[in-house]
């Protein structure tokens, strides 16, 4: 068996570059330099070449994103034009939405160095992914942790995805025993809504998928870059029809009026 590989995301999300570090990794996997790979799949494109697969998504992390204040304050006792960071145009869209006189910022690094911007007073808050800031031991420091009717998170937030090549039917099959079926489920629910849409990680979508009872509820929400316009919709439907239930809702969310605005970003929408 080839070398496990694991990408870097410290250095991807340093670079700002987690598309480039993805496909170097998917290409040592199509050569058979490397058997199989470890992904955050908030980051994976919505298209994976062929060839390859996912056998396991592994059980999820708490999906949603927290706030992190230098003095204690939620977001909505931040001051007015507090300084607050976050290197995603999703959450950026989501904090103006809720509170448009913030002064929003880009903010990039990995976790520590973004800390320790904060530490310095560069900022008043920051806003990171809490499975990333509980999994390096700082769940500690989260002031606040904002649920998602106030911040849908990014697709696959939270959960941790091995790729293999399809037809390496012996690394598939010991994969496949560390498959987490609610987690898979929903991710794949999440991930069909970001194909249909034709969207990369750095789009100002919002999407979370659960399970409620023997149904799987999928939510998701479009914003303009400045947050005042949004459209947000929700289906539900068998876990087993996870995908179905994904291009359902994009349906719903395009009639709704999201292709205007992810056009106004540049982006181009249709069914995939």
């Amino acid at each position: 068996m080839a070398p496990v590989a694991r990408i870097n995301e410290q250095l991807a999300a340093e670079s700002g570059m987690k598309g480039i570090f993805i496909k170097e990794i998917e290409d040592a996997l199509l050569a058979g330099t490397v058997d199989l790979a470890v992904h955050s799949l908030k980051d994976v494109p919505a298209e994976i070449p062929d060839g390859l697969t996912f056998p396991a998504v592994t059980r999820r992390e708490d999906p949603r994103d927290c706030l992190i204040s230098r003095k204690g304050d939620t977001l909505k006792s931040l001051p007015l034009g507090a300084r607050i960071g976050t290197s995603s145009l999703r959450r950026q869209a989501q904090l103006r939405h809720h509170r448009p006189d913030l002064d929003v910022v880009d903010l990039r690094g990995n976790v520590d160095t973004r800390l320790k911007k904060l530490e310095s007073g560069e900022f008043d808050a920051i806003v990171l992914a809490m499975a990333g800031v509980k999994r390096l031991g700082f769940a500690e420091r989260i002031t606040q942790i904002l649920d998602e009717d106030v911040m849908l998170p990014a697709v696959g937030q939270g959960a941790l995805g091995i790729e293999t090549r399809a037809n390496d039917l012996r690394t598939f099959d010991l994969v496949a025993s560390l498959d987490d079926p609610e987690t898979h489920a929903c991710v794949t629910a999440e991930r069909a809504v970001l194909r249909a849409l034709h969207g990369g990680c750095q789009i100002p979508l919002g999407v979370l998928g659960c399970l409620r009872g023997s149904e799987l509820h999928l939510e998701a929400a479009v914003f303009s870059a400045a947050g005042s316009e949004f459209v947000r919709c929700s289906e539900n439907g068998p876990v087993d029809q996870a995908r179905e239930i994904g291009l359902r809702l994009a349906t719903a969310l395009i009639e709704s009026g999201a292709d205007r605005i992810l056009r106004l970003a540049g982006r181009s929408v249709g069914q995939a």
